[in-house]
């Protein structure tokens, strides 16, 4: 069994391939329920700080960061309907990853761990939060108009 030295992570959970180009297998368990396989490259699990970063570039959604969610983002899906789903972040979150090598990576908030297949996922919100500082003169829909460039339209 893998221990983690600092098991938190601020913006993202991010189980991906190791060793192989071959696609990995995620099953997923939502509060002891059966969720989905996920076949692909991987799979984000993303706090609202961190829909905006890698999840996004994968097709995730923008959560606002008052909302209380995960979103779990498939990374280059096997299957084209599989989609991103919003879950409630007081929900218990059991992943297993199945792969053509026994080994698949872990990263949270970009320290990264290796991993074996019996290794068994078991994702919670933090029962401590963190205080973050926001300016006051700046919005998040402000932010995400400067950085997605939305409402731009170089036509115009």
């Amino acid at each position: 069994e893998n221990r983690i030295d600092f098991p938190y992570a601020l913006n993202d959970v991010v189980i991906t391939r190791q060793e192989t180009t071959s696609m990995i297998t995620v099953e997923a368990e939502i509060n002891g329920k059966f969720l989905s396989m996920f076949w692909g490259d991987g799979l984000i699990v993303a706090t609202p700080s961190g829909s905006t970063a890698y999840s996004l570039s994968c097709g995730g959604p923008i959560i606002e960061p008052e909302n209380d969610n995960f979103s779990l983002t498939p990374i280059a899906p096997h299957n084209l309907n599989m989609r991103p789903i919003i879950l409630k972040d007081n929900v218990e979150i059991k992943l297993k990853v199945s792969s053509r090598l026994p080994l698949y990576s872990l990263g949270l908030d970009s320290r990264l761990y290796h991993m074996n297949e019996e290794d068994e996922l078991i994702l919670k919100k933090a029962d401590f939060s963190l205080n973050l500082i926001f300016p006051k003169n700046v919005s998040f829909y402000e932010t995400l108009r400067q950085k997605l460039l939305w409402g731009n339209d170089k036509r115009n």
